[in-house]
């Protein structure tokens, strides 16, 4: 059932609030979005007090970097049964609510286990919303998939940019604890439109919208098994993809405000600002990329771009970094342009809303099981060189392999074209 308002005697067009291409639906994609990221980039800018408080140590810091992509690869996992169990909707709304509950625990986190242990759980929350926000935009807006995957990328950049930004400022006027357990609020608020929308699936719907609605809420549609993504190429691709991209990307979030402060020798503050900017260029290609893969039938030579912009700023880390610090980590968040691309080509290589939440889930999953190994290596390398020299020889050899997986993930087909053999039931 779709509601909405009547329409006037003039006939002028209904805004659809529940159901298929509702307001709903899409404040809830958008406000799930938001929530993807502030559990990662809120943390890196206050590894100092927070070590201060309460002893991290280097070990430490590297396991809350690996935290992230280990919880997002785990969740890849969780989701996919839980989707074919309880439905997208649901999902999105315990999804919100471990954002929550994590986020306020790590506001009176009385140790550094506790604290790990708080930002498991939001950030556990947080992966599997990066899971169903794909097969939510296959499923409300099929016929606008390139759009609203622009629209759900942005939302993710933002949330990674303005808690980079803020998180320092906040933690100066009133600590680091309020700074973190803030974000406990938007988490609670993006549960609020997916409580809505389940709420109008179990109202009656109206003759004429049952049969075309049907498939648009949590409690109505069918549940199928999940399809088998890791037996396609496509699908073992994809995660291989992901992996690496997410390798790259995580290793900066974690690392990029110690590099700031002592390899570059700039101060703290300037450590989250480089954060935020890292993140902030992101979002110019989190707007383009969608649109982009979109019209084209094979995007490759956006990861090719992607590779050689990584080259530079890696030659300048290396050989140039007081030189001019902030164009190599505009250059670095320039890197990262192909995320938001393959989030749209998860949704341009299925047919189906399951087909998506399939990929999304095994792609997401095994990606970034792989990609946990990025912080870890890349300041276990730092470590033992002394230098950046390794561990950037490392991220050169994730570059290599992120673009010969998504040299054959770009190529032109679907995933239940690929499964039709093994799963002749999912067409």
């Amino acid at each position: 059932m779709n509601t909405s308002r009547p329409e006037s005697a003039a006939g002028t067009r209904k805004v659809v609030l529940f159901g298929a291409g509702g307001f709903v639906a899409f404040l809830g994609i958008v406000l799930v979005s938001l929530n993807l990221r502030p559990a990662v980039t809120a943390v890196s800018p206050l590894f100092t007090p927070i070590d201060e408080d309460l002893g991290l140590g280097t070990t430490g810091m590297s396991v809350l970097g690996m935290i992230p992509t280990l919880m997002f690869g785990l969740a890849g996992f969780v989701a996919i049964r839980l989707v074919a169990r309880l439905g997208l909707e649901k999902v999105a709304v315990i999804a919100m609510a471990m954002v929550t509950v994590g986020s306020a625990l790590r506001a009176v986190a009385p140790s550094a286990p506790i604290l790990t242990i708080a930002s498991a759980i939001a950030l556990l929350g947080a992966g599997l919303g990066n899971i169903v926000c794909p097969p939510l935009v296959k499923k409300y807006f099929a016929n606008k998939v390139s759009s609203m995957s622009m629209v759900y990328t942005t939302g993710l950049q933002l949330g990674t940019i303005i808690p980079a930004l803020i998180t320092v400022p906040m933690a100066n006027a009133l600590g680091w604890r309020m700074s973190l357990g803030s974000w406990a609020l938007l988490g609670l608020v993006a549960m609020g439109p997916w409580i809505a929308e389940l709420a109008a699936s179990r109202r009656p719907a109206s003759p004429t919208s049952s049969s075309d609605n049907a498939q648009s809420y949590g409690g109505s549609a069918k549940r199928d098994k999940p399809l088998p993504a890791w037996r396609s190429p496509l699908g073992i691709a994809m995660a291989v993809a992901f992996g690496t991209n997410s390798l790259l990307t995580y290793s900066f979030f974690t690392w990029l405000p110690r590099i700031i402060e002592e390899e570059i020798g700039l101060s703290q503050s300037a450590g989250g600002t480089a954060l935020a900017l890292f993140s902030a260029i992101g979002l110019v290609f989190a707007i383009a990329m969608p649109i982009v893969a979109g019209r084209l039938e094979n995007p490759f030579s956006m990861f090719a771009l992607a590779s050689a912009v990584y080259l530079v700023s890696f030659a300048g880390l290396l050989w140039f970094p007081t030189a001019a610090p902030w164009l190599l980590v505009a250059l670095l968040g320039a890197g990262p342009l192909t995320f938001p691309l393959l989030l749209t080509l998860i949704n341009l290589r299925t047919r189906t809303s399951a087909g998506s939440a399939a990929l999304s889930g095994f792609a997401q999953g095994v990606g970034y099981i792989l990609a946990s190994l990025g912080p870890l290596l890349f300041g276990w390398l730092w470590d033992l060189g002394g230098s950046l020299t390794l561990p950037l020889i490392f991220l050169v050899v994730a570059l290599v392999v992120l673009c010969t997986s998504a040299w054959i993930a770009c190529q032109p087909r679907m995933l239940e074209d690929e499964l039709e053999p093994a799963s002749p039931a999912n067409s």
